[in-house]
């Protein structure tokens, strides 16, 4: 696991996509100001998504997504010297393990691993098998951070989460999981990472939505570590940029709960 603070890099709209300003350097620059605050405030990793290409594609994005998430991805890494990942929305694991590669970052976060949700974009389906073996070819020591009843979905009928987890610990090929809430800031259940870890106790367990500077400590005393965006950006919006006082106060809260 890159470390148990991982901040997050919501880009804004890329090159291709409906709401883009027509500057993919303003994107880059705001990728590179938001790492560098971040690895400045103490985070272990961060974390890059593109947030801000909804209305998102179900799985495979254009190439020019990818084209445009490999050159911010580079620069961020050039720019911090803490673990960069990278997260394709909605559900591109390929794209993001081609990209990680690519540009020599540590992980990727897969929102459907294994399994079947229901989603805004339809149904997403993971595909674990090409997946692993792609990771086999292009980049062994990449690491996945992969969903379980990922946020913004519902599962299908009968599946529980301890099923569910159980699949992507022995089954689906993930080296971490991810418990978040039901949406984007929202936080996931103490329960929930509980019956995870249960499931699932020979992997870090992350929540990866909805922590607080006022949470973080309870958090911690499940989890293994946290994937924070909302709570440490800009008056607490997921699309204004990241807060260095908020991001200073995140992990100062963490590691006085950390002991």
């Amino acid at each position: 696991m890159p470390g148990p603070l991982i901040g997050m890099v919501h880009l804004g709209a890329l090159v291709g996509s409906p709401r883009f300003g027509n500057s993919m350097r303003s994107v880059v620059q705001r990728a590179v100001d938001d790492a560098v605050t971040l690895e400045r405030a103490g985070f272990d990793a961060v974390l890059v998504e593109n947030f801000g290409d909804a209305p998102f594609f179900a799985d495979a994005v254009p190439p020019v997504t990818v084209a445009a998430m490999a050159r911010t991805l580079s620069a961020v890494i050039a720019a911090t010297s803490i673990p960069v990942g990278v997260n394709v929305l909605r559900n591109d694991a390929m794209s993001a393990l081609s990209i990680a590669a690519a540009c020599d970052a540590s992980f990727i976060r897969v929102n459907v691993l294994s399994g079947t949700m229901f989603t805004d974009q339809g149904v997403l389906e993971g595909r674990p098998a090409e997946l692993s073996r792609l990771r086999s070819s292009l980049g062994p020591d990449i690491e996945i951070l992969a969903d379980v009843f990922v946020k913004h979905a519902v599962p299908p009928p009968g599946l529980t989460l301890t099923q569910a987890a159980e699949d992507l610990c022995e089954r689906g090929g993930a080296d971490a999981i991810v418990v978040s809430g039901t949406g984007t800031g929202r936080p996931a259940e103490i329960a929930a990472v509980d019956e995870v870890r249960a499931a699932c106790g020979r992997l870090p367990i992350l929540v990866g939505s909805g922590a607080r500077i006022d949470t973080i400590a309870k958090i911690l005393q499940h989890a293994d570590g946290v994937i924070v965006g909302t709570a440490i950006e800009a008056d607490g919006h997921t699309t204004n940029p990241v807060d260095p006082e908020r991001a200073v106060a995140f992990v100062a809260a963490a590691r006085e709960a950390s002991g």
